[in-house]
């Protein structure tokens, strides 16, 4: 076990590396130049490559990119071009708002898919199992941002049970922070517990053939107390898997979620420095969600060895 954890420890460090080459080389290859769009196309040359040493932008880039990549494990990511503050901080205030958004959508797709998924594979010849999976079907179908504009339309629009946008701190208003939360979180929630679904269901119909789950229920078990004893946990390992890329496709989907509700996020944050064309503060958030991506696969691995004893005594 010790050994499999140092592997994937230092397959995650190794990717985590090269991911940071490839974001900051892609940044380098973009057109334009930093000093000129903060000082605007009338500005002297004189003033260019004032703003060009002020930034750092005219070092070699080998130099710039250990100076970038130096600062950061410390949280350091340098300062934006176009406002001049700290990135760090802006990243670091961003991602908890995201957090909690993805967090709460993860939790409540689980909620959603587990129940269901089993009832579909369970009861797959009845009329239960159909619908259920007829529902996952046309939530797969939709998108997220799709979802959110119906939410927004019926709950806050005509029953106006909920707000339609905005974003209070928990800290400052724990009520209000769950009124604005609700609608996004479902958005996000409720179309990844559809694609879920239909993992859990294909999961657990392939666990209800083995010869293990047909002896347990010739002894007695029921169709729902084999499975509780004997299959839940070989049926978890695919569904651990499409979690995390999961986790993943809620990171990339909340930038649009985040822009349908006006959440001050990483997704929002990311936009607007497309928009201020502020490289820097757009490579921040990058490496951000990037670090979140490997580090949920990492967390997905090690899980592979807890759940599946023979993963252990191969490694």
């Amino acid at each position: 076990m010790l050994l499999q954890v140092l592997r994937r420890t230092l397959v995650f460090l190794v990717s985590l590396a090269l991911a940071s080459v490839v974001v900051f080389a892609f940044m380098a290859v973009l057109p334009g130049d930093p000093a000129r769009v903060a000082l605007g196309v009338n500005a002297t040359e004189e003033a260019v490559q004032a703003t060009r040493e002020r930034f750092g932008t005219d070092r070699p880039l080998v130099v710039q990119y250990l100076d970038w990549v130096g600062g950061l494990p410390s949280g350091d990511f340098g300062r934006s071009y176009v406002s001049g503050a700290g990135i760090g901080p802006q990243v670091l205030d961003r991602l908890q708002v995201t957090l909690w958004l993805v967090l709460t959508a993860m939790v409540l797709a689980l909620l959603v898919a587990l129940p269901l998924g089993v009832v579909a594979a369970v009861r797959h010849r009845d009329a239960a199992g159909a619908a259920v999976s007829a529902l996952s079907q046309v939530g797969v179908a939709v998108p997220s941002f799709l979802a959110g504009i119906l939410l927004v339309t019926v709950f806050a629009v005509r029953l106006g049970w909920l707000p339609s946008s905005g974003w209070v701190p928990p800290a400052e208003d724990p009520g209000e922070f769950l009124r604005r939360l609700v609608l996004p979180a479902l958005s996000l929630g409720l179309v990844q517990g559809a694609v879920l679904t239909r993992y859990v269901r294909s999961a657990v119909l392939d666990v209800l053939r083995e010869d293990y789950v047909r002896t347990a229920r010739a002894k007695g078990l029921g169709p729902y107390g084999a499975l509780v004893r004997h299959g839940l946990r070989n049926a978890a390992i695919p569904v651990v898997t499409v979690l995390g890329l999961q986790l993943a496709t809620l990171l990339v989907g909340a930038v649009v979620v985040e822009r349908v509700f006006v959440i001050p996020g990483l997704g929002s944050l990311l936009l607007d420095g497309v928009g201020n064309r502020d490289l820097l503060l757009v490579q921040g958030v990058v490496m951000v969600l990037v670090l979140a991506v490997l580090l949920v696969n990492y967390v997905v691995d090690l899980l592979y060895a807890v759940l599946d004893p023979r993963l252990r005594r191969a490694a």
